[in-house]
């Protein structure tokens, strides 16, 4: 039976409710309806309705379950808005929800449609999260694959384990703001600001697709602290010595220290030297051969290996030498170190904001060139490609005797510095050998 302050009503066939004889299973409040009389409502034979007001009833089924449902009108068109169940949806919710409904009735808009719609746009924002966003720009991008690589190591090293899974629109400056703080801390600025730089590409090209209204790196771009120092500059050899000394006395990771130390004795980049694997060493020969797919610009590039680098090698290859990488993973043994081994080591050793280990390289170009060597062996050394288009069509030499000797001399004033006899003045070579 329905609760006793409820008056009998039957549906005309326009839907309108009028009074009937009592045994017609459809009915209306006579005063304001409770959540309490909701409940009391017993399913009868056929559907019957409980008129709440503005439109709105609830639909008591044969079944038992009781369904929310809004009459309107667009168009002079009469139609029905089910928004849910009670008592999942209250009737204070079910008012709200007509009250809105109501809004978008009268700017033209059916309330379903635009329910869908919204479901739509959720689900989307979902399916957009950045990561997946992140790699769909990674593979637009016009870079080699090495660049790809490290960029998204960097991305799910430091980015992806904070912001990865959101989607894209509930990522805020907040959010931004905590990564370049941490990074920045366990990382070091420049890591910081490839990823702020990274991130700010990724919401760009975010925007760009419609996908988000604007960048929240913007608003805390400027958060970071600044480089003061010169992190590229070359060194003296006064603090090549001291920091390769200070390196030796690192109780650290001894595999970190050596290849750090195989980084200075060859100039090879960081990424070069940590992801480095036995099949790319014949010391017998004190070649160290590079293949294309792990150099940036994609040709394979030799090494002479003066006879510190080859001693040091036949050590690791006691300690690593069943290994596919000369320098593996402390975790995955599996896979490579990674470069950023070398910054955390110079941060315990106080060297983390005077020293970028990419400067290696520009130390060693900076004095070789001061000891008079040919430019050319020095830039072939480096993996370095001839600026010059013409003279690069026909310059193909690869000067390996040359860069033997030359670099056979760098490591021995490497370890003379590294004694401290930074005043050794090294001896000029013929450069036209």
């Amino acid at each position: 039976m329905p609760p006793d302050n409820l008056e009998t009503l039957t549906s005309t066939g326009d839907g309108d409710l009028q009074h009937a004889p009592t045994h017609i299973a459809v009915r209306a409040p006579k005063r304001g309806i409770s959540d309490a009389a909701l409940r009391a409502a017993k399913p009868a034979a056929k559907a019957y309705k409980l008129a709440i007001g503005g439109g709105l009833y609830l639909e008591v089924m044969p079944g038992g379950s009781k369904l929310w449902r809004w009459k309107y009108r667009i168009g002079g068109k009469e139609n029905r808005y089910a928004m849910g169940s009670y008592p999942e949806l209250s009737l204070k919710e079910a008012r709200e929800e007509t009250e809105a409904a109501r809004k978008l009735v009268k700017q033209g808009v059916h309330p379903a449609q635009q329910k869908r719609l919204d479901r739509i746009q959720t689900g989307q924002e979902h399916a957009n999260t950045f990561e997946a966003i992140a790699k769909e720009w990674l593979a637009l991008k016009d870079w080699e694959d090495i660049t790809k690589k490290r960029r998204l190591d960097m991305l799910t090293r430091v980015v992806f384990p904070h912001i990865g899974k959101l989607p894209v629109r509930q990522i805020v400056p907040a959010h931004i703001l905590n990564i370049l703080q941490r990074s920045a801390s366990d990382n070091g600025i420049s890591v910081a600001n490839e990823a702020k730089r990274t991130m700010s590409g990724v919401f760009e090209f975010a925007a760009s697709t419609l996908r988000v209204d604007s960048d929240p790196v913007y608003p805390v771009r400027k958060s970071l602290p600044p480089n003061k120092t010169q992190h590229k500059r070359p060194l003296s050899s006064v603090e090549i010595g001291k920091l390769l000394l200070d390196i030796d006395g690192h109780g650290g990771n001894y595999q970190t220290q050596c290849a750090f130390n195989l980084m200075w004795l060859t100039l090879a980049r960081p990424s070069e030297v940590v992801e480095a694997e036995w099949s790319e060493f014949d010391l017998d020969a004190a070649i160290w051969r590079i293949p294309p797919e792990r150099m940036k610009k994609r040709k394979e590039h030799l090494i002479p290996l003066p006879h510190q680098a080859v001693k040091l090698l036949r050590g690791m290859l006691t300690i690593t030498g069943d290994k596919k990488h000369l320098f593996p993973h402390r975790d995955h043994r599996t896979k490579p170190m990674v470069a950023a081994s070398f910054r955390q080591m110079l941060n315990v050793l106080g060297w983390g904001g005077k020293f970028s280990p990419h400067a290696t390289r520009t130390t060693g170009s900076t004095r070789l060139n001061e000891m008079g060597y040919s430019a050319d062996w020095i830039e072939r050394q480096l993996a370095h490609e001839e600026p010059n288009s013409v003279r690069r069509t026909y310059n193909h030499a690869d000067y390996l005797k040359n860069r033997a000797t030359m670099m056979q001399q760098w490591a021995d004033l490497l370890d003379e510095w590294k004694k401290g006899d930074s005043n050794i003045v090294p001896i000029k070579p013929d450069v036209a050998a």
